[in-house]
Order: structure tokens, then sequence, then C-alpha cells
């Protein structure tokens, strides 16, 4: 989709009522994004594994973004399931994917994502793309900061492996004991691992759990994209602004012919 160049319609547009931000990736030290939903859209694939995951509960796809967008795993599993009235044992993360705890759904959930991004691949948003095309000919470091545990397999079936200094996913998280979005210190841990200050960075969420972790951790602008979560609810949620896609922030000259056609 093309970006908005009406002022008046634009999300920034709506905004500002005039649709000028004044904004320029050179004005910071670093930028820390999140990867579904803002890289590539595999928060799609997420929805989808959720929604098999789930068929027996009446899922519906609000219920995503309610209850689980931007959150790690089990806590999805935990959250959806409690709006159900439903509890279960927590179990173990070493549990075999299945229904009869918290841990085994939150497998099965991650063996029907690995299994869909296998069939059908991902590909970063044409915005993103020359997004991180721009920074790195301005030098400007770039991070992922993401709940999954799948993060590195999604750069690399998106062929963006080796785009970024530091990955805080999943994994790392579970490792070091991390608290999950909406804490702040997901994007705390990544901006001490790219060497930036969060006061002169730029973090880039479009889940609610992730635009707060970045309102809490005092980032100088937390940019929301709204790929469903609503315009106004980023915002009271601590978005500084909120785009329909990264392509909007481009400068003319930069945007590539996917973007600008």
């Amino acid at each position: 989709m093309p970006p908005p160049t009406d002022p008046e319609t634009s999300i920034l547009g709506q905004m500002t009522g005039a649709g000028a931000v004044d904004f320029n990736w050179q004005d910071y030290a670093g930028v820390l994004f999140d990867l579904d939903g803002v890289i590539t859209p595999t928060a799609e694939i997420h929805e989808h594994a959720w929604g098999e995951l789930f068929s027996d509960y009446d899922y519906t796809a609000g219920d995503y973004l309610r209850f689980i967008d931007g959150k790690p795993r089990y806590d999805g599993v935990r959250s959806f399931l409690s709006s159900r009235g439903v509890t279960l044992p927590e179990g173990s993360p070493t549990d075999a994917p299945g229904t009869g705890t918290i841990s085994a759904m939150g497998n099965q959930k991650n063996a029907l994502f690995n299994t869909i991004l296998d069939r059908d691949g991902v590909a970063p948003y044409p915005g993103s793309a020359t997004t991180l095309d721009l920074l790195n000919d301005l030098g400007i470091p770039a991070g992922i900061v993401s709940s999954s545990k799948n993060a590195r397999s999604v750069l690399a079936a998106a062929g963006l492996a080796d785009r970024f200094e530091v990955v805080v996913d999943g994994l790392v998280a579970a490792d070091h004991g991390i608290p999950g979005k909406p804490a702040p210190d997901p994007y705390l841990f990544g901006a001490r691992q790219l060497g930036i200050d969060p006061v002169d960075s730029v973090m880039v969420e479009d889940a609610v759990s992730g635009v707060a972790s970045g309102a809490a951790g005092h980032f100088k602008t937390v940019i929301g994209v709204d790929r469903g979560a609503g315009v106004e609810t980023l915002l009271e949620n601590g978005a500084t602004f909120v785009v329909a896609d990264l392509a909007e922030l481009l400068p003319d000259d930069s945007r590539s012919p996917e973007v600008a056609s």
C-alpha cells in the first residue's frame, strides 16, 4: 500500500491537523524495533497460529490484539485463557506441545508458527526495508527487541539475519531473567547492548504493550505503527505519534519504487 500523501487524510495529518511531524532519523543515537508487525508481517502468522491453538475457545481476531499481541508466549496463553475463565497448571518449558498446561499450549503455538513460517515464508514490509537501508547509510545503529523466541529464524527467513547489531528476543529474555513487555526492561536491556541512551533514542512498536514499554523506558520518541491496534489506543498507551507504515517517515528520495508508487 502506498504511503498517504494528503496530510489531511494521513495518520500524521489526523494527529497534527497539518500532516507535519518534525522527525528526522539523524536526531537519534540509535533505533530499537519490534519485529512482528513492524519489520515483518509475521504478526499475521502469529495470529494464525494462535487462532489454530485456541480454535476450541471461540477465538476471534480481536482477541489477539486484546490479550496476546506483544507479550511473551506463555503470558499470551495465560492472558487469553484468563479471559475465558480457564485455569491450567503452569507446567514446564520442557513440556511437549499440547493442551494440558500453559507451557504445553505455548509450545504447541510455537510449533504451529514454525510450520506456517516454513511453508509460507516471510518478506519485510517495503517501507521498513527501505528505512533499514537509510539507517545503514546514515550509520545509525539499530537493534531488534521482540518477545518472540523465533525472532532470529524470522529474520533469517526475511533475509535480514545480518542487518541488526543487537537482537533481544524471548530466548535472551529467558536467559537473563528479563520481564516481558509492557515492562521497560526488554528495551532498556536492548539499549544497553546497543550502547545507546534511551533519552537520545527512538523505538518503534505496533503493540500496545510495546509502546507502553518504550514510554516506561523514557525513550526520546516512541513511534507507534498502526497495524490494527488503533491510533488512539497506541497514543493512549505511550506512543509519541503513530504512522500506518514507516514509509511515511522516509525522505521522498529514499523511498523504493514499491513504497513510492
